[in-house]
């Protein structure tokens, strides 16, 4: 008999996925920004403009993914062992990932010889480039779902049957370029919006030729996930508003109406991550075929009523108090960055975080 998920355990499944899905978003640019670094900045003044565009916000925005990590834990603790044990090596490359990418940007100002900071912003675009990747890979196989089986003698303990290369479907392998190719745009759009002079129209050139990549790319991953992994009706509709909203960010940034560009991106993003979790429920990404006396669900992944009950008074008071601060992050540092904003010094300090 299945039993039916109760509202604290759908509250926190929908908690989840708001923190993986905000994750996306913000970091999302930040990793498109990362990437672009040693591209768009032809000298060392134009790249500091753009590791100061997300100076102030890229270790805040990482923080949704450690929290995001942290309510999966506690809330569905039978999700986060099967899930993390059978994407131990994509996680801890991505953890490597993180590490070079946070040391570049606090490490590139360390000394002044052009040659030591070049070699930091590479480090820098090549972590930006694994994370986006690796990320989407996983929701890729997500959505196709990740073969489990309870794992003998424990009837209350699944294990993932699938090898590490079977994570490299052809359309999961997709689904990470589809990642890259987004936040690449996302990230392009961000610079675009937060900069002027010539890196803003070196940004906004890249987005326009990149935009039609990323809706070609995007539309393949979409029709593909609904034609073979659906969940219906619903699921054609977001994919449209993502599309929608990939045509609307190309022609925004033409238009020269940053703003409405980055919106269009952020909603399309926002629109993918609810595809992916609609399709995650109730067996959050997993294929229970052969554990299906006792699948592994948002029912028996689920932490007790007790231990629900507290999180969820905890994140009534404390998710409020986040959002305000980091909103009032984003407003304190809202102005737009050029060259003439950067000191001509080589030593002067870097304010990146």
């Amino acid at each position: 008999m299945i039993m039916e998920p109760s509202t604290l355990q759908l509250v926190w499944f929908g908690l989840v996925a708001v923190l993986w899905i905000g994750f996306l978003v913000l970091e999302g640019f930040d990793f498109g920004v990362g990437m672009l670094i040693p591209y768009l900045g032809r000298n060392d003044k134009e790249r500091r403009v753009l590791v100061n565009t997300i100076g102030p916000l890229w270790d805040g925005n990482e923080v949704w993914l450690i929290t995001a990590g942290g309510a999966m834990f506690a809330a569905f603790p039978g999700w986060y062992a099967t899930l993390f044990s059978a994407m131990y090596l994509p996680f801890f490359l991505i953890l490597l990932a993180l590490i070079v990418r946070g040391l570049a940007f606090e490490y590139r100002a360390k000394r002044p010889e052009q040659s030591w900071k070049y070699r930091w912003d590479r480090g820098a675009s090549i972590g930006s480039f694994v994370v986006p990747f690796v990320l989407g890979v996983g929701f890729s196989n997500f959505v196709i779902g990740m073969p489990v089986a309870v794992a003998e003698g424990r009837a209350s303990v699944h294990v993932f049957t699938g090898g590490f290369w079977s994570l490299f479907s052809p359309f999961a392998l997709l689904g990470g370029v589809v990642f890259v190719a987004l936040f690449l745009f996302h990230g392009a759009i961000f610079i675009a919006l937060k900069t002027r002079g010539e890196v803003h129209e070196r940004a906004k050139l890249f987005a326009e030729r990149l935009g039609l990549g990323t809706i070609g790319g995007g539309a393949i991953w979409l029709l593909w996930s609904n034609f073979a992994y659906g969940t219906g009706a619903s699921g054609w509709i977001l994919a449209l508003v993502a599309a929608a909203g990939l045509v609307m960010a190309w022609y925004m940034v033409r238009a020269d109406r940053d703003g409405w560009a980055f919106v269009g991106t952020a909603v399309a993003t926002v629109v993918i991550g609810i595809s992916i979790f609609l399709r995650m429920y109730p067996d959050l990404g997993f294929d229970n075929s052969a554990a299906a006396a006792t699948p592994l669900n948002i029912v028996t992944a689920s932490a007790s009523p007790t231990t629900l009950t507290i999180m969820t008074w905890t994140a009534a008071f404390f998710i409020p108090i986040v959002l305000a601060y980091q909103g009032w992050t984003y407003w304190v540092f809202r102005r737009r960055l050029s060259t003439k904003n950067i000191p001509d010094d080589a030593h002067a300090p870097e304010p990146v975080a």
